[in-house]
């Protein structure tokens, strides 16, 4: 019968007797902690759900205000922007008698014109803008691309309608753009 690789190292005299029996001893411990350290926790414990929890719930807030801040930020530039157009291309206002009159949210509102400037309101060339609550008169195009900006900054733009109706009983009689109401 052949002998077991313990019994063989015993013989040579390669192992001693305690040398084998420290080997064994450490083979067992292994044996009976494999299993225990193989067992896991069925779930995550109540703290550590609470923690996950609170977690999300930071992330979620920190979120929403820097979301906030973005658009605060935003609306900032925005508005410095429209400023810096009507400082670059405002016509220059006058000292009149006669007025303007134009509807701002709902209130009638009027600003001081010359026949020149009320020509250019009606005919759609100039617009009134408001920035930093006073009116101003931009042209057209510039009143396009801050309406592209904030939509309520621009608040009065006359369109001129080319369309005209042929069959129109009353085209002979024209309604004058002064007309003072």
């Amino acid at each position: 019968m052949s002998l077991s690789l313990r019994d063989q190292l015993l013989q040579a005299g390669l192992v001693t007797e305690k040398q084998v029996q420290q080997a064994e001893r450490q083979q067992n411990r292994q044996q009976y902690q494999a299993p225990r350290s193989k067992k896991r926790p069925a779930g995550p414990s109540p703290q550590q759900l609470a923690a996950q929890k609170a977690q999300a719930e930071k992330a979620t807030r920190d979120a929403e205000l820097n979301r906030k801040k973005q658009e605060k930020a935003d609306r900032k530039a925005r508005f410095a922007q429209i400023k810096q157009l009507v400082e670059q291309h405002q016509v220059a206002r006058v000292e009149s008698e006669d007025f303007y009159n134009f509807v701002d949210g709902t209130k009638i509102r009027r600003v001081p014109v010359n026949a020149e400037l009320r020509a250019r309101l009606v005919g759609g060339e100039l617009a009134i803008v408001r920035n930093e609550g006073r009116y101003a008169f931009v042209p057209a195009p510039v009143a396009a691309d801050i309406r592209a900006r904030v939509e309520r900054a621009v608040i009065h733009h006359n369109v001129p309608t080319a369309i005209e109706d042929k069959d129109d009983p009353y085209k002979e009689f024209v309604v004058p753009d002064d007309l003072m109401w």
